[in-house]
């Protein structure tokens, strides 16, 4: 299977830019180190030929960048914005799930977005790689199989890619990409992966063990917003946490566990529409896992209500927005083969 490059995608934006297909490229761009990367739009050749990158730091989910890029609110309503000044998107195969739900959520228009689907092998975990590297990083080349790290300390260190693999990526639900206009390298397949493990280890906690594990986590969080700010569920035009009347805007003090509340009500707003990119869990300062949350909601759906994949097709509606006669009755208690479950 080829590896798909910076040039590659540059090529692909240089040429949808100069026939004017597009106005506007939405990719990455790197900062002050190698790993420094961050989602960029782009507006000439000039910029994407200095400034474009792709490589194995281009974890960013770019479909949430396309929202306000899309639309306008005129008023009380949605306007879309030109369709004939198109923006192209580069998007990894985890990244069309969210991109196939915001357009089941009328947060996208379609008809503005040129989407180019890029081959995914998989994005490095920066702290994985300071584990092992130590502190001083200077450089990290993940252009071959393996990638070569330089630091301050030591002589070049050659550490395999699989042992620094972001957690979403070592449990990959999906190499498929399941919206495109065209493709760049090949698509795969839905991946039967191991992703419900650790929500399992949590289910056989005691209930005790389990609130234990959630205080000490999420006593963590400083507030900081950025798993909404990054999450492509988090849509809304007015949060309520940014509702100053609502009576949670800010951090409380007056009880160390007050982040359960932030967390539960964030993960049950995007319940049975989390597509599970693990963008919350990536931009968290404090490496609080609240991808597990949004798991174990998507666990339970599937084992309540039948297997479901947010984003999988545009237009299918989640098993919480559906009513039937067969569905499960308040207070059942799901028999997972363990006394506390």
């Amino acid at each position: 299977m080829q590896k798909i490059t910076s040039e590659m995608l540059i090529e692909k934006a240089t040429e949808l830019l100069t026939n004017g297909t597009v106005s506007t490229v939405l990719g990455w761009k790197k900062g002050e180190c190698d790993y420094d990367v961050s989602p960029a739009e782009f507006k000439s050749v000039e910029e994407v030929k200095n400034e474009f990158i792709y490589n194995d730091f281009s974890a960013a989910n770019l479909s949430k960048y396309l929202i306000k890029r899309t639309e306008k609110v005129h008023g009380q309503a949605l306007v879309f914005l030109n369709p004939e000044k198109k923006i192209l998107v580069f998007l990894k195969p985890c990244d069309t799930y969210s991109f196939n739900q915001l357009l089941t959520e009328h947060r996208l228009d379609r008809e503005s977005v040129y989407a180019v689907g890029v081959q995914c092998d998989g994005m490095i975990d920066i702290e994985k790689v300071k584990k092992i590297a130590g502190d001083g990083i200077l450089s990290v080349d993940c252009s071959g199989e393996d990638i070569i790290v330089k630091t301050l300390y030591n002589d070049d260190m050659t550490i395999a890619k699989a042992d620094v693999l972001a957690e979403r990526c070592v449990n990959c639900k999906s190499k498929k990409h399941v919206a495109y206009d065209e493709l760049l390298g090949e698509t795969g397949e839905v991946i039967d992966s191991n992703r419900f493990d650790e929500v399992e280890k949590l289910e056989k906690m005691t209930a005790d063990e389990r609130f234990a594990f959630w205080q000490n986590e999420l006593s963590k969080c400083i507030r900081c917003n950025a798993c909404r700010d990054a999450c492509p569920a988090c849509t809304c035009e007015k949060c309520v946490f940014d509702n100053p009347k609502s009576g949670v805007e800010n951090k409380s003090p007056a009880n160390s566990f007050e982040e359960k509340l932030f967390h539960i009500i964030r993960a049950y707003h995007v319940a049975g529409r989390c597509t599970d990119c693990g963008e919350c869990s990536r931009v968290c300062p404090q490496n609080i896992p609240l991808h597990l949350l949004n798991r174990k909601f998507i666990k339970d759906m599937n084992e309540f209500y039948g297997d479901y994949q947010a984003g999988a097709e545009v237009g299918s509606r989640a098993p919480l927005v559906n009513y039937t006669t067969s569905d499960i009755e308040p207070g059942e208690v799901f028999d997972r083969g363990d006394e506390d479950a």
